[in-house]
């Protein structure tokens, strides 16, 4: 079984209100693409994938006016996919869901959140995670209430062969300083920003032990937005996200594994993987990160599974199909990760 998670940028612009494809000339929301290139390259990706379920970061909007599962099961009709049927979970207000494709004929799926609904005050405790976290962020004996803008998309999957496993998929709060004008600012809004992402991370890590616990096979997937030795400000704080999703501290049998995070955490000089591609036009170059991951539970580590970071310039074989090639540059400024493993 294949396993992916995708962070498609802008994919929301692809599709009108009534969820059918924007297939024409029009500007896409990625610099300089336009809609029917987008729409072409992603065609030719995701039928390379050809997986089993895809987690898609930045799907489609779901509102009043607009559906994510109508749009996405919409565009996999039309490409031919066999992961054509869609499922989704608690909708935000960014026009970017987290949502899953998936064969249903491997595969049945539903949206099944853990946790209490809370109410403004929140809990310490795991909450539902369209709800409220209460953690002192700021450590100063006053608990802050955190949110998540895209709440965690929690699913209950069942294989053909009668498997049951857990996924989380997972779009964690962006560090970047939006908004600042000076250096100071930017200090500021990134400290306060990586503060709130690992409370966020704090919370996804209690849902973790849980399932954990409790014998669950688990899957975390999803743009993490986040990676040991990032940024300088992870000094600050002694550890990424990441790290605290993964519970790189915990017994082995308490710990996710993601084998990315393990090269990343050799150090500077070791050869870096990395997920993301971003154009910096004030350098006029590009920056590479690795912020997209999928982390399994030991039980499903002993399986034995393998990874796949679809990066052309760092996957030869990739490298060497133009066409795949040139559809991974142009569909989004993330490339997919994928397990493939025996369930």
């Amino acid at each position: 079984m294949r396993i992916a998670t995708y962070n498609v940028e802008w994919f929301n612009n692809l599709f009108d209100d009534e969820g059918n494809l924007l297939d024409d000339r029009g500007w896409s929301g990625r610099q300089d693409i336009r809609r029917s290139d987008q729409l072409a390259a992603l065609g030719i990706v995701f039928t390379a994938l050809d997986a089993d379920a895809i987690l898609i970061v930045e799907a489609p909007d779901h509102n009043g006016r607009r559906e994510t599962v109508s749009a996405l099961e919409t565009f996999a009709r039309t490409i031919g996919l066999r992961a054509r049927r869609a499922v989704v979970g608690f909708p935000n207000d960014t026009q970017q869901e987290i949502a899953l494709l998936y064969d249903p004929d491997r595969l049945s799926v539903q949206h099944a959140p853990k946790g209490d609904p809370t109410g403004k005050k929140g809990s310490f405790d795991a909450p539902r995670f369209d709800g409220v976290f209460r953690w002192d962020v700021n450590v100063d004996a006053a608990p802050d209430l955190i949110r998540f803008s895209k709440p965690p998309l929690e699913l209950a999957a069942k294989t053909a062969g009668g498997r049951q496993f857990r996924m989380i998929g997972v779009h964690v709060k962006s560090k970047a300083p939006h908004g600042a004008s000076t250096p100071d600012e930017v200090m500021r809004l990134s400290i306060e920003n990586r503060r709130k992402q690992l409370a966020q991370c704090i919370w996804l890590r209690q849902r973790v032990e849980t399932h954990l616990a409790a014998g669950d096979s688990l899957v975390v997937l999803g743009d993490f937005n986040d990676g040991p030795g990032l940024d300088e400000y992870e000094k600050l704080f002694g550890r990424s996200g990441v790290e605290i999703v993964l519970g790189v501290d915990e017994p082995p049998e308490r710990r996710l594994f993601d084998p990315h995070v393990r090269r990343a955490l050799q150090g500077v000089l070791a050869a870096q993987p990395a997920t993301a591609r971003f154009f910096i036009a004030a350098e006029a170059r590009y920056l590479s990160a690795l912020l997209d991951y999928i982390m399994v539970s030991p039980d499903l580590h002993a399986l034995s599974p393998r990874w796949r970071i679809w990066h052309p310039f760092d996957d030869p074989a990739l490298y060497r199909v133009p066409e795949l090639r040139e559809a991974l540059l142009t569909a989004s400024d993330h490339f997919p990760v994928t397990l493939d493993i025996a369930l």
